[in-house]
């Protein structure tokens, strides 16, 4: 497996220690983090690599569960740290069969950069990769940089991961009803009478004004306090290779 299959890179103007200590410990990993709805990490020997436990709540009624390994490199001579892990899921109903990826922290003179590089391998054979790549890769891809840049806020403005959640589906609610505000108006200018005196002024006006409620619903930048993956970097601005440390992993593990 490639590890540049997906890459998500944020930029945080916060501090080394509180970052690791947030994505490092699993009751705050969870609250910001959209991929998981559980992590818990498992009694392990003396010397060992961390092993753990998730889960992801598909629906109401559905929750995939699965395993992993992790390994940290808190102090490392140039400055920054590394983390790797490597995961699977049995449950016949998860795309998601196995796979491996980093975390890299980078400080800079404004912050850090917290960049991660992971792949994995789909089940459900040629089905799987179909749906892997037309629907399950972008979604990942998405929840991946959303949740950095709710971590972002976390750190930077002191937004709560769960106050940034409601952020984000007030904002979704008024760009969905200015969308539906505008399919409304094309219909109620339809059938307006077209012999009326103020037909030509409607019948020109209804449609500038429903493109104009479509454009600011769907190109209006998020607010400050709310969450979105279009402010994560999704492309390395180099040809990147995965760490020793997972490498290490793979071999203890």
């Amino acid at each position: 497996m490639g590890l540049t299959g997906l890459y998500v890179e944020a930029h945080i103007r916060g501090d080394l220690d509180e970052l690791w200590a947030r994505t490092q410990d699993p009751s705050h990993h969870q609250r910001w983090d959209l991929r998981f709805s559980e992590i818990d990490y498992l009694p392990r020997a003396q010397g060992e690599p961390q092993r753990f436990r998730y889960a992801t709540r598909v629906l109401p009624f559905l929750t995939v569960a699965g395993t992993g390994v992790s390994a940290g490199e808190k102090e490392r001579p140039d400055g920054t740290r590394t983390s790797a892990l490597r995961f699977a899921s049995p449950h016949p109903l998860s795309l998601l069969a196995e796979g491996s990826g980093y975390w890299r922290y980078v400080p800079d003179a404004d912050g850090v950069r917290f960049l991660t590089g992971y792949d994995y391998r789909p089940r459900w054979g040629r089905l799987g990769v179909v749906a892997d790549r037309l629907l399950f890769r972008p979604l990942m891809g998405w929840a991946t940089a959303w949740s950095f840049d709710r971590l972002r806020l976390w750190l930077e403005r002191g937004i709560t991961p769960e106050r940034a959640l409601r952020n984000w589906l007030a904002e979704l609610a008024v760009r969905a009803l200015a969308l539906l505000a505008a399919g409304s108006g094309l219909v109620c200018g339809a059938l307006m009478d077209a012999a009326g005196p103020l037909a030509p002024l409607v019948l020109f006006a209804t449609p500038v004004l429903a493109v104009l409620a479509v454009l600011a619903a769907l190109c209006t930048p998020p607010l400050p306090g709310t969450p979105a993956a279009r402010r994560c970097l999704r492309t390395p601005p180099a040809p990147i290779r995965a760490p020793h440390l997972l490498t290490t992993l793979e071999q203890q593990s």
